[in-house]
């Protein structure tokens, strides 16, 4: 079984570090892209980031936005783009003004609401699509995309003068593939997996696992908007994930413990896919 303890963790050419602990923090970035999903407090890590993925509004996902604002500006970044709930926008900006007067000048941000299905742009080869998750509050989750062109099968035959002679005429030989990559659901119910196609055909897919066991039951995990790790296992045939990153577990369970049960529950087949990435 692939249980990876403490952070930063890594697959393929994708890296992340970061923290998730149901009820006290969770913010993991990907250093390369310059995105954070969720901000916990406001971890130092967090301030070089360029764009930031909030799923909900609680705190220990979200109570780190102005931090982070103040110290952009206190180090002349640009300033940050922040992706939230369209809920969220409005308290969050009051939030900011007290700050503003509290800190004695003003601040520069952005902050979007987003939809489910809307698309963000990370570079020519990236972008963040939205899909809609279930939580007490308006929560969304996030998947990173990669962009690629690939020769049309109808041209597969042809030489390159012929392709070049094509293109001179204008025709498009190339196709656009979207490839999902990473998906990151924050604070969910279960049922966030047949929102959209894609998430459970993503390469990596983050998602909480906030009861491992029966120490809370799965119905008391729905009552609260979360997701029990009983209700994962049944499904993991139907994920095509090549690694499952379970977060957001409960502090109630030590690492060791965790691993255990994690273990233990799994059937066999899948030991290889799953990781767990401990909020420690």
């Amino acid at each position: 079984m692939s249980l990876k303890i403490g952070e930063p963790w890594s697959y393929g050419d994708y890296k992340f570090f970061g923290v998730s602990l149901a009820g006290i923090r969770t913010a993991i970035i990907m250093p390369e892209l310059s995105i954070s999903f969720d901000v916990a407090q406001g971890f130092p890590y967090l301030i070089n980031m360029h764009k930031y993925f909030i799923t909900h509004g609680h705190l220990d996902h979200a109570a780190g936005i102005p931090y982070i604002i103040s110290q952009k500006m206190m180090t002349s970044q640009k300033p940050g783009e922040f992706y939230m709930p369209p809920s969220l926008v409005e308290p969050m900006t009051e939030i900011m003004n007290l700050w503003s007067k509290i800190e004695g000048f003003p601040y520069n941000y952005k902050f979007t609401a987003v939809q489910g299905d809307d698309e963000i742009e990370i570079n020519n080869h990236s972008f963040v699509k939205v899909f809609p998750t279930t939580h007490r509050v308006e929560s969304f989750g996030y998947t990173l995309f990669d962009r690629k062109k690939k020769l049309k099968n109808e041209y597969a035959d042809l030489s390159k003068n012929q392709i070049v002679d094509l293109r001179r005429q204008g025709v498009d030989v190339n196709e656009v593939h979207q490839i999902p990559l990473v998906s990151f659901t924050g604070d969910t119910q279960i049922e966030f997996l047949d929102a959209r196609p894609w998430i459970k055909k993503s390469k990596i897919l983050f998602l909480e696992a906030t009861y491992l066991d029966s120490m809370r039951p799965i119905e008391r995990a729905r009552e609260w908007g979360h997701t029990h790790f009983d209700e994962i296992i049944p499904r993991l045939d139907e994920i095509e994930s090549e690694r499952i990153v379970l977060i957001h577990t409960s502090s109630r369970y030590s690492i060791s413990e965790a691993l255990r049960i994690i273990k233990e529950k799994v059937p066999e087949k899948h030991h290889e896919r799953i990781v767990f990435f401990p909020g420690r």
